[in-house]
């Protein structure tokens, strides 16, 4: 898990994206703040559609720690202690989302950032969607060719 900056209207916001131990994009949202409430709104939305994972691997950030530990803290009140989430801050472990930002963050750079925060949210998913094509995340896909996916996806 990480978080990058992208300009929308001028102003610097921040996109929290996940990735898993592939590279396979698993969630990302754009928020106004970088504090831990928008990293534990980040992490609600991803468990909420992934579940609960045994690892997670961040920065050294302070607000992505403290996100963590608090939901660490909900686990452990749920009486779920076995689930509990690991915290890893290595930084050679962390290159592959760092890398993975490069998409989004060239197509910010074409375009001399973001008009709106509607247009940054399409844009960014579109961006996220089309990753998650190339590498392979559409199930059920049989042989289609990525246009052919991507096409029964807008459809």
């Amino acid at each position: 898990m990480d978080e990058t900056y992208v300009k929308v209207k001028g102003e610097w916001q921040y996109l929290y994206r996940a990735v898993d131990k592939y590279g396979d994009t698993i969630d990302f949202m754009l928020s106004e703040k970088r504090d831990e409430l928008a990293a534990r709104c980040f992490f609600q939305k991803a468990i909420k559609q992934h579940g609960i994972p045994e690892k997670v691997v961040i920065d050294k950030s302070g607000s992505n720690a403290a996100a963590l530990e608090t939901f660490n803290w909900q686990i452990c009140f749920a009486g779920m202690v076995g689930c509990l989430i690991e915290v890893l801050q290595i930084k050679y472990l962390n290159n592959m989302i760092e890398q993975s930002h490069r998409p989004v963050k060239w197509k910010m750079r074409t375009a001399l950032g973001f008009k709106s925060v509607l247009g940054a949210e399409a844009t960014i998913a579109g961006v996220e969607l089309w990753q998650m094509l190339r590498h392979g995340q559409m199930e059920n896909s049989g042989n289609m060719t990525l246009w052919e996916q991507f096409y029964s996806l807008a459809a």
